[in-house]
């Protein structure tokens, strides 16, 4: 039996979509080290679960030639499908049509798609790979750019968006994925800017190249713009599907919730000869992360940025948390202009979808110095305050050693609604560092002392003995109790368990004022 000729046109026409812009071009994308857009949506999703979205779309293109070639598509491939089970909606921009330029169908499609996202409240998913706005198309492309940012705007906090850049991303088409909640970006085959190496060149009479000014390394080491660096395009798409782990799929749902096979109540015995006995000797903090969450499992967010701070995400008994802690080994933890952005961010997105904050704490205060305040640590760290105090989810906070000064205060505090604040025995709770305080307080009598060193250090020892401890904070009700280290899974787990039908509100308000 003969198939209908209706039929075989249309697999015809499903078969020249499903090409792009055809066989060479797939084949130049490959020779690229890069997969086809078609290859990437396969790789993210569930396997046979995509259903596109927007096949037949075609290009509304005229002059400069470019009527004089048509492609399905318009280049972007649209759609929905789930990764483990859960809906989620995804665009993956097509390099062999136009370069993946934005066209006004093109940006037609992507807004549908977030629509849709928005009215069924699921992720979206955007795999970036575009030479940006269609020359051709004029105002039209960048208008089509500015109602995907509008719609960034509005889903922002509402469900989650992520952008894989997996080829350029130049112009207006970086704000899109700045606007999203994560950036993933891949070595030596993504980058990302706002003006090209040509551009700079004329402008500035700098010389770089794509990679030096706008690659993966870059944009993760040095600006913070992105959130991680894959190593190849399976690596970046296998790092989306375990962050959507952590993930809820809107921000009236609750994180995902696993079964855990590790013990809620084991104790860890490693944990307590952790934190070196002299006070200014580094420690990793990453290494207390691993031993206190389940099966030591830990996705670091910006992991290659502003290091003196760690975020990221792990699991307590099944509980999907966010972490924030500071990292004695780079800059002695302290917190600078970049960790307290990063850090802000991090907490901002944790409260939008109902993520609990666990805190690591050991911070010396904020850094100082002309660069830092010229700089404006000041709004800066007011980022990070603020972003604790507004955060309604809930907050425990483990302090392992120092809590000097305004730092103390910022890293979820009791006095900013911390749900629940442990102590270390190690920890040194003070209005600055023994050293500082003595070098204010007895001034005049180390210089008039007979032996100003010896004098100096009988009071730095006095004052570490009286201040530099838990114990007048928990005194004073501002720590719940000072336990023991290997005791910090089974308390956090514990406190979770509690907190798991925390409400808490802010004033009605239209929205606060951040410092940015």
């Amino acid at each position: 039996m003969s198939l209908d000729p209706k039929i075989l046109e249309l697999r015809r026409r499903r078969e020249e979509a499903r090409l792009g812009g055809g066989q060479k071009r797939i084949e130049q994308q490959h020779a690229r080290g890069k997969l086809t857009a078609r290859e990437r949506v396969d790789l993210l999703l569930d396997e046979g679960s995509f259903q596109e979205l927007g096949v037949f779309v075609t290009p509304r293109t005229t002059g400069f030639g470019a009527d004089k070639q048509t492609f399905y598509g318009d280049g972007v491939v649209t759609g929905y499908g789930t990764i483990n089970g859960r809906l989620v909606y995804v665009f993956s921009q097509d390099f062999t049509v136009f370069g993946g330029s934005l066209g006004e169908a093109h940006a037609e499609k992507i807004c549908r798609l977030m629509d849709l996202a928005m009215k069924n409240g699921a992720p979206v998913i955007g795999l970036n790979d575009s030479g940006g706005a269609r020359i051709q198309e004029g105002v039209v492309s960048l208008g089509g750019y500015a109602d995907i940012f509008l719609r960034n705007t509005l889903a922002s906090g509402v469900v989650p968006q992520i952008s894989a850049v997996m080829g350029p991303c130049a112009g207006g088409a970086v704000y899109s994925p700045a606007l999203t909640d994560f950036i993933l970006m891949v070595k030596d085959t993504s980058y990302m800017f706002v003006t090209g190496p040509d551009v700079v060149k004329t402008v500035t009479h700098e010389d770089v190249t794509f990679e030096t000014l706008g690659g993966a390394i870059v944009h993760n080491e040095r600006s913070g713009v992105a959130h991680f660096a894959a190593d190849n395009e399976e690596h970046c798409i296998a790092l989306i599907r375990r962050l959507l782990s952590y993930i809820p799929q809107n921000n009236m749902e609750e994180p995902p919730l696993l079964r855990s096979t590790d013990d809620p109540l084991r104790a860890d015995e490693a944990l307590d000869a952790l934190v070196p006995d002299v006070p200014t000797k580094p420690y990793d903090m990453k290494e207390i992360i691993h031993h206190v969450v389940d099966d030591g499992e830990f996705l670091e967010v910006h992991e290659h940025y502003a290091q003196n701070i760690v975020v990221g995400f792990a699991r307590l008994n099944g509980r999907a948390v966010g972490i924030v802690a500071q990292q004695p080994m780079v800059l002695a933890g302290v917190l600078d202009i970049n960790s307290s952005d990063k850090g802000a961010r991090f907490v901002r997105f944790c409260d939008c979808f109902n993520i609990p904050i666990i805190t690591f704490e050991d911070v010396p205060g904020f850094l100082p110095g002309v660069g830092q305040e010229h700089g404006g640590i000041i709004r800066h760290g007011a980022k990070l305050l603020y972003a604790y105090c507004e955060a309604t989810v809930p907050k425990i906070t483990i302090i392992t050693r120092k809590a000097y000064g305004g730092a103390y205060d910022v890293m979820s505090s009791k006095h900013i609604r911390g749900d629940l604040n442990y102590a270390w025995p190690t920890a040194e709770i003070a209005v600055m560092g023994p050293d500082g305080a003595v070098n204010i307080l007895y001034r005049e009598e180390i210089a008039n002392a007979a032996d100003p060193e010896a004098m100096k250090q009988k009071l730095t020892q006095e004052y570490r003995d009286h201040f530099a401890n838990p114990y007048i904070a928990s005194g004073r009700g501002y720590v719940d109790d000072v336990i023991e280290p290997h005791q910090t899974r089974a308390k956090l787990i514990a406190g979770l368990e509690m907190l798991q039908n925390k409400r808490d509100t802010n004033p009605p308000k239209k929205h606060g004022n951040i410092p940015l």
